[in-house]
């Protein structure tokens, strides 16, 4: 039997905010827990460094393309079936990692992973607009990305332990495991909150069109590109984590927390922080201060590190909380925004958002990251001019779509 849906009005539970949150955490957990095993990886299959930093790219360019299909096809066939498929999928594509006799099949297979991870976060964003409306909508949103931002703390901590213990394949057994939980987890918890008589004709054409119209859409492409690069701004760090915490920091493959420790206290402290402000404080308000507190922190760290290169740890560290703590501010009230300008296609817009903001992170972490080598004043440079294009593009959407208010409201009358 299929768990009932939540009752009309009722206020978002944790159990809910934990299976999407749980859902949101499969891409970072793809991401970074293997990070630990980098230098293992390299040596063993006779890799240079930019080459294994591919592996992240091979996950997250099919992930971001097929994000676009994830959400048109849950708006036709339900996002239920295709939660529970999707995370067979990736359980497959995770066995054939662990199995991989060569770099080239494990790219085929993260590749396949990325097809398939998508499906999880993007559905989520869906379902909770599809349940509920307003501040419990923002409120589950946040609650969300306060559960998904765990992954990035433990998933390097997981896969360090794992590493040392019993090799870097091991990390793909912890996906494996972690896949079929997930299919488990949503067939017993995750009701169908979009029901036959919404659903739309899933057409190939009609997907193009319905694409092409959101991405015509300029007041969509300025929120978008703005919470892509608010996330970018914490995503160089990220894809830089092997050079920061082994060759910059000289820490060992089971410290990767030193990093990611802040910045999921940044997150998760946003977040609960985030759920507290819903109905008391704007969402412009809360979106001019995550966009200050991020830019500014990511200047102080610029401007410290070129005035003394061997920056403290944890004044580094300290400064990379509040850059998380501002970009955590920002993404889920800019989804809502983005979700909002198309109600009757919210799998449609979390699709195209997402891989608008993915696409990005990719291009972010294939090729920004590496071509900055960890250099601690260029990560917090590139952060910066993210930081403050992001804030001037969601000045602008604002003006924009105040001044189409308005002017409905004068044709109104």
């Amino acid at each position: 039997m299929k768990p009932a849906l939540p009752r009309s009005g009722s206020a978002p539970t944790l159990g809910m905010a934990i299976l999407l949150g749980a859902l949101s955490m499969v891409s970072p957990l793809s991401i970074d827990t293997f990070y630990p095993s980098f230098p293992q990886i390299a040596a063993d299959l006779h890799l240079s460094s930019w080459e294994v930093q591919q592996i992240v790219t091979a996950y997250m360019l099919p992930y971001a393309c097929l994000i676009l299909v994830h959400g048109p096809l849950s708006d036709a066939l339900g996002r239920r079936s295709l939660v529970i498929v999707g995370m067979l999928l990736y359980t497959v594509a995770s066995i054939g990692c662990v199995l991989a006799p060569s770099f080239a099949v494990l790219l085929i297979c993260r590749m396949l992973q990325g097809m398939a991870a998508g499906i999880g976060p993007t559905i989520a964003r869906a379902v909770v607009r599809d349940l509920y409306e307003g501040h419990n909508a923002q409120r589950l949103m946040s609650l969300m990305m306060m559960i998904f931002s765990i992954a990035p703390a433990v998933g390097p901590v997981i896969g360090g332990y794992l590493h040392v213990a019993f090799g870097w394949r091991s990390v793909f057994v912890f996906m494996v495991l972690m896949g079929l939980a997930l299919a488990l987890f949503a067939w017993r918890m995750l009701p169908e909150t979009h029901p036959v008589e919404k659903r739309s004709e899933f057409h190939i054409g009609q997907l193009a069109l319905t694409t092409w119209g959101i991405l015509r859409n300029l007041d969509f492409m300025l929120l978008a590109v703005s919470a892509a690069l608010s996330l970018g701004a914490i995503m160089v760090f990220i894809g830089s984590a092997p050079a920061i915490v082994i060759d910059r920091w000289h820490l060992s493959e089971t410290q990767f927390y030193y990093l990611f420790g802040p910045v999921v206290a940044g997150f998760m402290t946003s977040s609960f922080c985030a759920t507290r402000l819903v109905g008391r404080v704007s969402r412009a308000a809360m979106l001019r201060f995550g966009y200050l507190l991020m830019s500014g922190a990511a200047a102080v760290l610029w401007a410290l590190q070129l005035l003394r290169s061997d920056l403290p740890i944890p004044l580094q560290q300290g400064l990379l909380f509040c850059m998380a703590f501002g970009a955590q501010f920002t993404f889920p009230v800019l989804t809502l925004e983005m979700l909002d300008l198309y109600p009757r296609s919210r799998g449609a817009t979390a699709s195209v958002s997402s891989f608008i903001a993915l696409g990005f992170g990719a291009l972010v972490m294939g090729f920004l990251a590496p071509a900055l080598h960890g250099v601690l004043p260029n990560l917090a440079l590139a952060a910066l001019i993210g930081g403050a294009v992001g804030y001037g593009l969601w000045v602008l959407a604002g003006l924009r779509l105040r001044a189409r208010a308005a002017l409905d409201s004068g044709h109104g009358h």
